[in-house]
Parts: C-alpha cells; structure tokens; sequence
C-alpha cells in the first residue's frame, strides 16, 4: 500500500515548527506534524514562561523587519485565538558607552527609524532607580515586551488543528529520504510508519543536525539555567521593562515581578556544552552564582530567596544568527536553526516564512542573510 501523501510534513512542533503548521493549514495545506515528545513538555529550548520581545535589535539590523512583521502576527494569533501572549512593557537595554548592547540598539533604531530614547547616566538612575548603573547609559524603547512561550505555541498548534492539520505527539521522525525523481519526500518514524509529502520541513531544535548529517550543520547545545527570586519588596519591580544589562562578566536579562513567578533573572550565556538528549535538567550548586552577582551589584532590591528555576538550551551557530534554508541538493526540504537563545520572538513570522519556502520554494520576506551558505566553511 502507497504511504498516505501530505502537502508538507512539519517534523518537531515547538516553537517554529508549531507556527508552521499553523500558517500552512492556515492556506489549505493537507498537513502532518511529527513532534517527539508530549504535548506541552518542556524539553525544548522555549521553556521559561517568559521571553523577551524587542524590535531596536542588539543583534543585527537586519533581524529588524522581521521583527516589525512578527509583532504584528503576535497581536493577529491573540485576536484569532483569544489568548494574551503578547505583553508590551518597553525595553531597556543597558551597558558601558560603546558596549556592543548600547551600540548594537541603537544601530538597529537609526537604521529603521525606530522610536527611542538614549538614556545618560544620570537620565537612567532617574527613571529606572531600581537599577545600578553606574558608569553606564541605556537605550529605551516602547515596542518591546514579554512572550508567554508555552502558551504561544499551544495556540499556534490549536489554530493548526482548527484547520484540518494532523498532529501527532511520542513519534519521532527517524529519518527522511527522496524518491527517485525528488518531487516528494519519505519520511519514516520510530513506530515503523511512513508518510510521504511534497515538502519536509525540519524544525527539530537542537536534534536538527540528526536529519542533515549531509550538511554538517555547525551548531552547537549550550546549558542555561534560568531563576526566579522573591525579593523582600517586589513594588518597585511590578512595572520595569523587560531589559538587558552588559557587564564586565557578561550580559543578563530580566523581567517585571510577575504573581505567582517572582522576578526572573538570567544570564545571556553560561558558556557550558551540553548535548540534547543528556542534557542535565537539575539545578546543580553554584548554578546561580553569575546570577546573584549580577543582582548584588545592579539590582540590588530584587536580592531575595530562589523561588524557582529550570534548564533550558540554546542551540547556537557560529556567528550566532539563525540558519533558514532549503537543502541545497533537495529542495523540498526546508530547514530552520534553533536560533542561537534568541529566536522565539520570531516564531509568528517564521511559520509565514518556512510555510513560504515549503509551498512556494521562495519567500518575500528578507531572510538571505540566514542562508546556509555563510557558514558552509564553518560547516567544513
């Protein structure tokens, strides 16, 4: 019997995978998700409860556009769903002068002519007082915000369902492979079925290299605990922006004080190896020490007991930009990179542009500076 045949096959279901399916049903597509682990597990990189959303990108101007487009996605998925997943509350984004955060910010706001302000010394002691910054300027801006990850993708999965996609959760996808004229792609699972499809799109996170062996995919697992402290008076914390402070021992983030949570803290990166399947999920002593330091010497209130914690990853390339591309010798496979601990903010708009490259084989949207190709050399 001929295995039963989909427009397009999402293999992995979080966060880009999910707005994938989401976008393709969304336009009609006869669509199949494949995701490894349980609905609403937390094995992924998106774990957290919150995630920051900013538009004056520290990263690369050219992350800009998309940014526009997927705040405006954010906002649409809330009016087609009603759930809140979107909560705007400015960002602040704060270092020495010249620091590659402040400079980074205000690049990307001058080159899109993005509404700010640039906060000197004595300008941010006075707005923001529960901050330390001494020495240091800021940058604010009004469009930026917290996501609700877990809840972001379960509304992207229900509005896949609401649309006719099949999905199905515990079967891995084990492998794919092109029939002999490449127009449509086998895919097979650990439960020993198989499904063909005109298009295959891989958003595995950090278990992508495994469906690519071929392109020697340069990405790398990095640990990353995130915490929750109770601070003794969590007023002055109800109503910051979410922020990102460079220091001399590296960067960290944080959010307001929510109820129920407490006010989270982490670091950008800790630098530490990991491997997906191995990954150590338990907090170990010392963990959060970068972290309390950071907090006892620029965020002096919030010091208080560790309320919670949890383990994520971030997958990382080299130059620590996304990867979204077609396999350069099978076109109908479209890929996407776990997205280096910065990425989900972008997920809105990443279901519109994998959707783009699956049924169309090209998108409108200005993604070649994420091509493949930059670090074919890295990839050897």
């Amino acid at each position: 019997m001929t295995a039963a045949l989909y427009d397009v096959v999402v293999v992995g279901l979080g966060t880009h995978g999910s707005a994938t399916a989401a976008e393709l049903a969304r336009r009609g597509a006869r669509v199949l998700g494949l995701e490894r682990f349980p609905r609403g597990h937390e094995m992924g990189s998106f774990v957290g409860r919150t995630r920051v959303t900013r538009t004056a990108y520290i990263e690369h101007p050219d992350y800009v556009p998309l940014l526009r487009r997927a705040w405006d996605r954010w906002l649409a998925l809330e009016r087609e769903t009603g759930e809140d997943v979107l909560f705007p509350t400015g960002g602040l984004y704060v270092g020495a002068p010249g620091s590659a955060t402040v400079e980074g910010a205000l690049r990307s706001a001058r080159e899109h002519g993005l509404a700010h302000q640039v906060l000197d010394e004595a300008e941010l002691g006075r707005r923001h007082s529960w901050l330390r910054a001494d020495g240091m300027v800021g940058v604010y801006e009004e469009r930026a915000g917290y996501l609700v990850p877990e809840r972001a993708i379960e509304a992207h999965l229900a509005v896949a369902e609401r649309h006719g996609a099949e999905l199905r959760f515990e079967e891995p996808a084990d492998g794919w492979s092109p029939e002999r004229d490449g127009s449509v792609v086998n895919v097979h699972t650990a439960r020993g079925t198989s499904v063909r499809a005109r298009s295959l799109v891989l958003t595995a996170g950090a278990w992508l290299p495994s469906f690519l062996p071929d392109l020697a995919l340069p990405l790398a697992v990095e640990r990353v605990p995130l915490f929750w402290y109770e601070p003794g008076d969590p007023a002055p914390f109800r109503d910051i922006p979410v922020y990102i402070v460079e220091t001399e021992h590296g960067s960290f983030y944080g959010f307001r004080y929510l109820d129920g949570q407490g006010l989270k803290i982490a670091r950008i990166s800790t630098g530490e190896a990991a491997v997906a399947d191995r990954l150590e999920r338990e907090l170990r002593a010392g963990d959060d020490a970068p972290v309390r330091e950071f907090v006892r010497r620029h965020v002096p209130g919030a010091a208080g007991p560790l309320r919670d914690w949890k383990v994520c990853m971030y997958t990382k390339t080299p130059d620590q930009h996304f990867i979204v591309d077609r396999h350069p010798s099978y076109p109908g496979v479209v890929f996407a990179s776990a997205c280096s601990g910065h990425g989900f903010k972008f997920a809105s708009v990443m279901g519109e542009i994998l959707a783009d490259l699956a049924l169309a084989g090209s998108t409108p949207l200005p993604v070649g500076f994420l091509s493949l190709v930059r670090l074919r050399g890295a990839a050897g």
